[in-house]
């Protein structure tokens, strides 16, 4: 004979941490081609022995469907922000051309088969050669004004 017993679980975690110690904001997330990249870099808290820092435009071209996707990521700009440790407090401002660069606009899913992103890749090294951050933005074309 069996005997039924009504069983509730509840399971309690830790809320998760957020990262807060490294603050980086630009002025938006869409650029058309000749634009300017204008931020900054805060560092609130430094909890991680950071060596360098750099800052890189790479675009994602993906081509093809399903299993048959071929992805090809290339680094068009990089720039060495920084060397060395960050204290408690620092800032640092970012004001990047894109003119002298050979962008293209941001496509997105032209007949499931090609797309291009780029991305503002924000790379922090520390001394064990760990890499962190990556944040995607939308490049555009301005149409063509005749004066």
């Amino acid at each position: 004979m069996g005997v039924n017993v009504r069983l509730r679980v509840r399971n309690f975690s830790p809320t998760p941490s957020i990262n807060n110690s490294i603050k980086f904001e630009y002025n938006k997330s869409k650029y058309h081609l000749k634009d300017v990249i204008v931020g900054k870099i805060y560092f609130l808290l430094v909890r991680i022995k950071i060596k360098n820092m750099d800052l890189e435009i790479r675009r994602r071209e993906s081509t093809g469907s399903g299993p048959n996707t071929h992805v090809e990521t290339e680094t068009l700009a990089k720039f060495e922000l920084m060397d060395g440790a960050p204290v408690r407090g620092d800032s640092i401002p970012v004001r990047l051309f894109l003119s002298p660069y050979e962008l293209n606009p941001t496509y997105f899913n032209i007949n499931n088969k090609f797309s291009v992103k780029y991305f503002l890749n924000l790379v922090l090294v520390d001394e064990e050669d760990r890499r962190y951050f990556k944040q995607q933005v939308t490049m555009y074309r301005l149409g063509e004004t005749s004066s």
